[in-house]
């Protein structure tokens, strides 16, 4: 038999056998390209040029058939994609054959320009192929060009495998000419907004294939860069799938990084896990090293990855830790855990109290995965007179995690030294500090008296400032390290009592540390009142202390103060001198004195636990500190005061109340910083003191009103989400159930101008759902605002102009459906869960009403079908809810065919579940209700001949223009057998 005669059952069988496995596809290559060469071999003589066309015509279409069989095929089955994998394989065949020479090839290569260079010779595909080009290239042609057409095709199968056929073909052939790369380019660019998102998905791949080949400076202004096109679908796409393809397949460079990271908030959290574990992850095939990342980058990575919600996120986010942590400590003695850790911890900033705990997370991750460096983490002696910040950070985070889990066992094998020893160590690194603290302030002083040598003189400030803040943060981690030692060391508690308060004392001392000795005095102390008393002296002595020995630096010493009670005197902490009366440099100090004097009475009453009237010594403050910083003009000393006074009247009742008003005309006249912190203040007195201040209606009252007055006015997005989050807290608890004020959060949640306001919209996400969830009667609170915020959100929408945007109302009905959907309550809610047919009954009631718009109604209507209408719903519910859809039957509201159709609808529905439990209802049981009431009222109808309703059945009589006053109408269908009162419609009553 001749080979063109056994083309039509040869190539069937190779691809009948290529897709049964993967591992036969070189055999079959080769099998077929022997059947493809003989075909040109035969023919292939200049004497028979035609013919050897023919032959590779009939070789090409039988080609084509067998991949038209494909083409139809869906996603899924595994042996069409094995074929598609074989067809590229064959082209990467034939095309390898060719740079072998074994292919033939014409002696006169194609000049078309080339759009991806190669190591060894480069075979340029066109699809236009010219009577010189080589045979596999004719063929390749002939295949993509065939494939193209498929781009288009009604049927999104055949898309679907056209492209996919195409992204192979791109991934193994070497390069196009630029006819060829311009076309591909073109369709499959229009596939990336294809409405199938497989489709999307597979021309994302194909287009990745060829951004290597793309030179931007060739494309025109009108026309997108195929790295564009990549960004634009990992960003906006609707499809988390293509999202997640669009992430993997967009190449790393400088520029596309910043925006693959955002990818980290992605609302889907497969996306999020593959950005951490593909992307970022050191095993990856394009490792990116840590350092790659700048300094924000990386810790927003670790924030992002190890606060998920998602457990496959987080723990995706581990992983991706220890791969920084293995390449940060390659080429370091694997024994030294603590120096491994110490190169691990230069990665973030721990200086920055977001940094810091950012680094702590991570660093706990980590000993969470590498249980081997945790067991070789030890302290020895030397460790504690080389302290750096890092090595003093993963000391105190070591410990903080072992206390965590209650492992006592590895401290002590860590041999971490007593609290009298540490005791030792912080005294010795505050000294350290204070020296440091010298030394920039004489450096300051030279630079300000000698002009000359700048550049030398900031390096030199730039140097001490640094040796500052590293000397500061070794003390703040070893105050929060000693925080958490074990105080039956009766001495080592003395020390550290001595050193924190001196500390305190200390005007030199930076106030960073003044929270964590606060935490340390508060631990080593005898008690609280013991501890306010000694706050007292000390502000006292800082106070009276602004002209004893300015220039004196005094350093710490134990055994120097006597804490003893005795020792402790009731002193007055006014001084001598009045502002007006102080010179600008003196005033200067004495501002920076009582900033510092705020700052510790912050820090010692926010750890109050008693009242007001156990701590009298609190006066003394409240009277000679507090309140003449609240009357400063200075933002920050009246920002500090407020806050204060706010923490006092947090154990005082008495002193909230009286200070209520005071807060509130801050509010009003301060400044957006201020205010922020004055509404804070606000919201905490009001959870504290609930039954003293919205216990009362009238002050309840007050507070409801200036909160939505703030609320409607201010403009600021941090005192909008201050606003927000204060009202939320106090909707949750119970201490606020007034309707407006839940309307006004519901709006501002899909207001536009709050679109760009990203604390308020994720504030608001989490609360309107969790608060209908939490109770039955706050889902009914939301039922019954639901339709006129609607409406508002339609008056909105309806005024939007071009740069706003919104939800629809339809959207936003929807949303009403979810938050009042019975079935989302949490368990043991006790109650008629009749949510869904009050919002029912509360939609028809819109049809009455002479301002109704068909297209409100219309949106109103597709929400009928998404309702839950619960079994055990009240009978009175039921029949109002019957009645208003019989009476909306009868009259011809509107001509629209649509509202027709969707009222229709959830009748049939309605009457089909609940037809036979309101064939034997008694609706004179319910006639004195005053939801009956209010239906009469609003549909026209009235009560006839009768005052007891209650006590007798009347039958339904139906007056209409075509009927007189004595004829009774019979019902149909199920109102047929209602009993229900005598009534009377009246048409004036309807407006249609």
């Amino acid at each position: 038999m001749r080979v063109f005669e056994r083309i039509p059952d040869a190539i069937p069988r190779i691809f009948n056998q290529a897709q049964q496995s993967l591992a036969n596809h070189h055999k079959n290559c080769a099998a077929l390209y022997k059947l493809h060469n003989q075909v040109i071999s035969i023919y292939g003589s200049p004497k028979n040029t035609s013919v050897c066309d023919a032959r590779e015509l009939i070789f090409e279409e039988t080609f084509l058939t067998m991949i038209g069989r494909v083409l139809v095929i869906k996603k899924g089955p595994a042996s069409a994609d094995q074929v598609v994998r074989f067809i590229g394989a064959y082209a990467e065949y034939i095309i390898n054959k060719g740079k072998s020479g074994i292919c033939n090839i014409s002696s006169t290569a194609p000049s078309h320009e080339t759009y991806r260079p190669s190591r060894t010779t480069t075979i340029v595909i066109c699809i236009h192929a010219n009577e010189g080009d080589s045979s596999c290239m004719r063929f390749i042609a002939r295949v993509l060009q065939w494939l193209l057409g498929g781009f288009t095709a009604k049927d999104k199968t055949v898309r679907y495998r056209c492209i996919s056929i195409v992204a192979e073909l791109a991934a193994r052939l070497n390069t196009f000419d630029e006819e060829t790369y311009g076309k591909l380019r073109d369709h499959l660019i229009d596939r990336t907004c294809d409405r199938e998102s497989v489709i999307r998905c597979c021309a994302v791949v194909a287009l990745s294939r060829l951004v290597d080949s793309e030179d931007p400076s060739d494309l025109s202004n009108d026309r997108s860069s195929i790295i564009n096109v990549l960004l634009d679908s990992l960003c906006s796409d609707p499809s988390a799938e293509v999202r997640r393809t669009a992430l993997l397949c967009t190449p790393l460079t400088p520029r596309t990084l910043p925006v693959l990271l955002t990818r980290s908030q992605d609302v889907d959290p497969s996306v999020r896990k593959a950005l951490i574990s593909q992307v970022l992850s050191t095993m990856a095939r394009d490792a990116i090293h840590p350092r790659q990342l700048t300094l924000t980058q990386r810790e927003r990575m670790v924030h992002d990855g190890l606060g998920d919600r998602e457990d496959a996120v987080r723990t995706a986010a581990r992983r991706m830790v220890v791969g920084w942590f293995d390449a940060v400590v390659e080429n370091i003695d694997k024994q030294d855990a603590v120096e491994m850790l110490v190169q691990f911890l230069k990665l973030f900033d721990l200086a920055s109290p977001e940094g810091n705990s950012i680094a702590t997370d991570a660093m706990k991750a980590l000993m969470s995965m590498r249980v081997d460096i945790t067991r070789k983490i030890a302290f020895p002696d030397a460790f504690w007179t080389r302290l750096s910040s890092e090595a003093c950070f993963a000391a105190r985070v070591y410990v903080e995690y072992c206390r965590e889990r209650e492992d006592e066992a590895s401290i002590d094998a860590s041999r971490l030294p007593v609290v009298t020893t540490l005791a030792y160590f912080l005294q010795e690194e505050c000294n350290s500090l204070l020296d440091a603290i010298e030394d920039l302030e004489e450096a300051q002083l030279l630079a300000e008296s000698h002009t000359h040598a700048i550049e030398e003189k900031e390096d030199d400030l730039d140097s001490k400032e640094d040796a500052v803040a590293e000397h500061t943060l070794v003390v703040n981690e070893m105050l929060r390290l000693v925080s958490l030692c074990d105080y039956s060391d009766e001495i080592g508690r003395k020390k550290l009592f001595a050193v924190a308060r001196e500390m305190l004392a200390h005007e030199l001392m930076p106030e960073d540390l003044l929270e964590p000795c606060m935490e340390v005095l508060a631990l080593t102390g005898a008690g609280e009142r013991e501890r306010i008393r000694i706050v007292v002296e000390i502000v006292a002595d800082l106070r009276d202390g602004d002209d004893e020995c300015p220039d004196q630096l005094v350093r710490f010493h134990f055994g120097s103060i006597d804490t003893t009670q005795s020792s402790i005197r009731t002193r007055s902490l006014k001084r001598a001198k009045e502002p007006a009366e102080m010179s600008p440099e003196e005033q200067a100090k004495a501002n920076a004195i009582d900033m510092r004097c705020l700052k510790i009475c912050i820090a010692m009453l926010s750890r109050v636990n008693g009242n007001m009237n156990e701590n009298s010594t609190l006066e003394g403050i409240l009277a000679d500190l507090i309140i003449p910083s609240i009357k400063r003009k200075e933002l920050a000393l009246r920002e500090r005061g407020l806050t204060s006074l706010g923490l006092c009247c947090l154990i005082s009742k008495e002193l909230a109340m009286n200070s209520l008003q005071l807060f509130l005309n801050q509010i009003q006249s301060a400044p957006e910083q201020l205010k922020t912190s004055v509404l804070q203040v606000l919201f905490d007195i009001l959870m504290v003191h609930e039954e003293e201040l919205l216990g009362s209606q009238a002050v309840s009252e007050q507070v409801v009103a200036f909160l939505l007055h703030v609320l409607e006015i201010e403009d600021s997005p941090a005192v909008q989400a201050a606003l927000c989050i204060g009202i939320a807290k106090l909707m949750l608890a119970g201490l606020i159930d007034d309707e407006r004020v839940l309307t006004s959060l519901v709006l501002i949640f899909v207001s536009p101008a709050t679109a760009d306001n990203h604390e308020v919209r994720q504030c608001l996400a989490y609360f309107l759902p969790a608060y209908c969830y939490l109770s039955l009667e706050n889902q009914t609170r939301m039922q019954k605002i639901g339709i006129m915020s609607l409406n508002m959100v339609h008056k909105v929408n309806d005024e939007l102009s071009e740069d706003e945007e919104m939800v629809t109302p339809y959207q936003f009905g929807l949303l009403l459906v979810e938050w009042t959907d019975p079935r989302h309550l949490v368990k043991g809610q006790s109650g008629t869960r009749d949510t869904h047919v009050a919002l029912a009954i509360d939609i028809l009631k819109t049809f009455y009403k002479a301002e109704r718009i068909d297209d409100n109604c219309k949106t109103l209507c597709k929400l009928l079908d998404k309702l839950y209408i619960p079994s055990e719903a009240s009978d009175l519910s039921l029949a109002t809810l019957h009645i208003l859809l019989d009476d909306l039957q009868k009259r011809e509201l509107t001509d629209d065919q649509t509202l027709e159709n969707l009222l229709d609808g959830f009748r049939s529905r309605f009457v089909k579940q609940f037809g036979r439990r309101l064939k034997n209802l008694d609706i004179n049981l319910y006639a004195d209700e005053p939801q009956f009431r209010e239906l009469y009222a609003l549909t026209g109808m009235r009560l006839g001949g009768n005052e007891d309703l209650a006590s007798e059945n009347f039958d339904v009589q139906i007056v209409g223009q075509a009927t007189g006053p004595s004829e009774t109408s019979s019902m149909k269908g199920t109102q047929a057998n209602l009993m229900l009162p005598q009534v009377t419609r009246l048409e004036s009553g309807l407006h249609r």
